[in-house]
Formats: C-alpha cells, sequence, structure tokens
C-alpha cells in the first residue's frame, strides 16, 4: 500500500509539473534590471529560481561563519543534557546526593532549568535536606510554577508538617484547578493533619483524574475513610456521615468494620451487626466475621447458630473460627470455643486466637494453660516462638495444625474435589 502511494503521489506531481511548464513556457515573462549602467534581462523562471539559490548560498554561509561561535553553546547543550539524564538514574537509584549534583549543574541550561530544579529538589528531600529542597523550589516556581507548588507541599508533608501543606494547596483547591498530583498531596496532607472533610473532598477529582490506579485509589479512599468514621464524636455524627457516604464507599469490608466497630463503641450493636451482615451477604470477608463476634449484645445464641451455618461454605477460615471461640467464650460453652480457638490457631496463629484460647482455659480453671496462652499471645506480637500446648486435642506433644475440612466450596457454592 506505501508503494502505491508514492507511484500515486510521483504521478500528480509529474502532471503538476508539466502544466505548469506548459503554462510558464506560453508566457515565461521578462524581467530587467538596470543598477549603474549594467543591465541585466531575464526571465520571471529564471530570476525566482536565481532569487531561491542566492537564499540558500547567504544561509549556507552564515551558518559556516556561525559555527565558531557556537561551539561553546552547544557543547554546554550536550553536557547539560547528558547531566540531567545521568542524575535521573542516580535519582531512581536511590544516589541522591549524585543526583542533587548533577541535576543542579544540569538546571543552568535554560530549557531544562524546570524540570532539572525539581528533580534535584525531590533528591534533596529524599536525602532529608528538606531547606536545600525548599530553596530548589524557589528557583523552580521562576519557570514552573504549579509543579513546583505540588512538590512544595510533598516536600513539607515528609517533614512533618503537613498543615503548612494543606494550606499551600487549599486556594486552588477550592477553585477547583490543583493539577491530578496536588489532589494527591492536597489528600495526604490533609489526612495527616486530621482534616477529613478536605481528604473525602479529594476523593471525587482524584477519581476522575486516573493519576491513580484502582488498586492505589481504592486503598487511599479505604483510609480516608476509616479515619473518618474513626474521628466521630458521638453516634449521631457517626451516622450522619455514614448515611451520607456513596454507596460505592460503604462496600469496602474495611470500611465497614471501621464502622461496625466505632457504633458498637457508641452502643449502636444493631446498626453495627446490620452492616456487617448485609457487607457479608454480599462479599466473604474475614475481617468482617470476626469483629461480627466480636460485637456486644444479648443475642449472642442467636448469632451463633448463624455463624455456625457459615462453616459449611467456609470451614478452614480462621476470622469465623475465632468469631466462633469468642462467642462461646461469652456463652460458657468452654469445649466448644476450644475446639474452634484450636482450629483457628492451627491455621492462622494470632494474638486475638491465643488470647481468647487463654480465656477459654481461665474459664475452665486451668491457670497454668491460660497464663502459657497468655504468653503465646505476647510472643506472636513480638514476632517470637510460641510454647506447646499439652492439652487435649493435641497430636504428639503438639497442637495438631492440620486444618479440618468439612466441603471445600468455590466462590460460587460448588463443592471442590479433593485430590
Amino acid at each position: 500500500m506505501k508503494l502505491w502511494r508514492w507511484i500515486l503521489l510521483l504521478v500528480i506531481v509529474a502532471a503538476v509539473a508539466a502544466f505548469c511548464w506548459h503554462w510558464v513556457a506560453e508566457d515565461p515573462g521578462y524581467v530587467l534590471i538596470r543598477f549603474r549602467g549594467v543591465t541585466a534581462q531575464t526571465s520571471l523562471l529564471a530570476a525566482v529560481v536565481l532569487l531561491v539559490l542566492l537564499w540558500a548560498a547567504i544561509a549556507f554561509l552564515w551558518r559556516v561563519v556561525r559555527w565558531p561561535f557556537g561551539a561553546f553553546s552547544r557543547r554546554h547543550r550536550r553536557v547539560s543534557q547528558q547531566r540531567l539524564a545521568e542524575g535521573l538514574v542516580a535519582l531512581m537509584e536511590g544516589r541522591h546526593g549524585d543526583a542533587e549534583r548533577d541535576l543542579s549543574r544540569a538546571s543552568r541550561l535554560d530549557t531544562l532549568r524546570g524540570p532539572a530544579l525539581l528533580a534535584a529538589a525531590e533528591a534533596s528531600s529524599r536525602r532529608g535536606e528538606h531547606g536545600r529542597a525548599l530553596e530548589s523550589l524557589d528557583e523552580a516556581a521562576q519557570v514552573a510554577p504549579r509543579a513546583a507548588r505540588v512538590l512544595r507541599a510533598r516536600v513539607l508533608r515528609r517533614d512533618g508538617k503537613p498543615a503548612e501543606a494543606l494550606s499551600l494547596l487549599t486556594s486552588e483547591a477550592d477553585s477547583g484547578s490543583l493539577s491530578p498530583g496536588g489532589w494527591r498531596e492536597y489528600a495526604l496532607a490533609a489526612l495527616a493533619s486530621g482534616d477529613t472533610r478536605r481528604a473525602r473532598e479529594a476523593l471525587d477529582p482524584l477519581q476522575k483524574s486516573g493519576v491513580l490506579g484502582t488498586r492505589a485509589y481504592n486503598a487511599l479512599e479505604a483510609q480516608i475513610l476509616v479515619a473518618s468514621l474513626n474521628g466521630a464524636g458521638d453516634g449521631a455524627v457517626l451516622n450522619t456521615l455514614w448515611s451520607s457516604l456513596p454507596k460505592s464507599q460503604r462496600r469496602a469490608p474495611v470500611v465497614v468494620d471501621a464502622y461496625a466497630r466505632k457504633a458498637a463503641a457508641f452502643g449502636l450493636t444493631l446498626p453495627a451487626m446490620d452492616e456487617v451482615e448485609s457487607a457479608l451477604r454480599r462479599e466473604w470477608s474475614s475481617q468482617l466475621v470476626e469483629t461480627y463476634g466480636a460485637l456486644a449484645g444479648d443475642d449472642l445464641d442467636a448469632r451463633l447458630r448463624r455463624a455456625e451455618s457459615w462453616l459449611e461454605g467456609h470451614p478452614n477460615d480462621p476470622g469465623l473460627l475465632l468469631a466462633l471461640g469468642r462467642m462461646c467464650v461469652r456463652l460458657k460453652v468452654w469445649n466448644k470455643a476450644r475446639q474452634y480457638l484450636e482450629r483457628s490457631l492451627a491455621l492462622a496463629p494470632g494474638v486475638n486466637a491465643w488470647e481468647a484460647l487463654g480465656d477459654t482455659y481461665a474459664g475452665i480453671g486451668d491457670a497454668a494453660l491460660a497464663q502459657r496462652c497468655y504468653r503465646n499471645a505476647i510472643a506472636v506480637a513480638r514476632g517470637d516462638n510460641t510454647e506447646p500446648l499439652p492439652a487435649a486435642g493435641v497430636v504428639g506433644g503438639h497442637l495438631d495444625t492440620r486444618p479440618i475440612a468439612i466441603e471445600e466450596r468455590d466462590a460460587h457454592g460448588v463443592p471442590r474435589l479433593r485430590e
């Protein structure tokens, strides 16, 4: 296809040239130049060709004359570009001192001044030299003011001054003229300074800009919403905030968990349980079911039966087993509590499970084993080794770590065949 296009173009050019030549041949024109007794006569076409050749010759001679004088500037430009490239590589490799030096030198070239100073400020900030970073940003603001402002906010936030960073970006945020990176810094600065309202205001522009990927945006959104819910002063404020959130923001398990725990702390146990149960019907979450077992209330028997019905679909979920064990501890069903908690520990040893098992043995009256469980909980929190339990449900002197499964099912509820 490309060959045919070239052939067609050549045919068109030849046709136009033939037509123009025929048109010029009929009347080539006449040009007479007389200067100081010298007379020159030629056709119009020849005069045009001579003028073009004269212009080309003058341009060539001008470049030849200028070449020696431009050698220094060309070398300066080449060296600055090389230093910029080396400085950026050093910045990515973590050689921040080398990066700062190379980028500062590269900024001497006017065309590279803005990006070089911004990168040099980032290198200084990563080294912890926040004062030098701000000095570089003062110079960069003369070339790239918006980018320098966003980077200044980042440097201030890293320096432990989120309120100053937030104040720097507030005017642009209120007018809606912040850049995508500015909205991210605005959200992080607001979150770090405790202004969760402004942090939530940045979520919508952030989502529309697409500056963050789906996973990164969801993580930041959940972090902001959890902080907002945890900062509620009373139950009325919490419910008002929860009802004002869009449905899409109330679906994340970590957000539902934060609301449920905060609502339960304010004595709103029923709304907390309703939200947790609704979330579990939409999507299974080990974190939520663990919270479900920790909520207060007088309907523990009904909740225990409901949670035990979930064992059929999730027999090896450590969060569900921990929730069942905790509810049995509160109901003083010690044997059942021990079985659930030992299975939970066999699947995923954790502080909460060891602590609940210690409560179980304390309820049974075995103070020695209860103290050992509590020591194990502390050991897990510290990252140390735990002590085995020489008790019932032990195989060969150690806790049975083989997961017990009634029936494994996939996400659609279809039983899996065992290998």
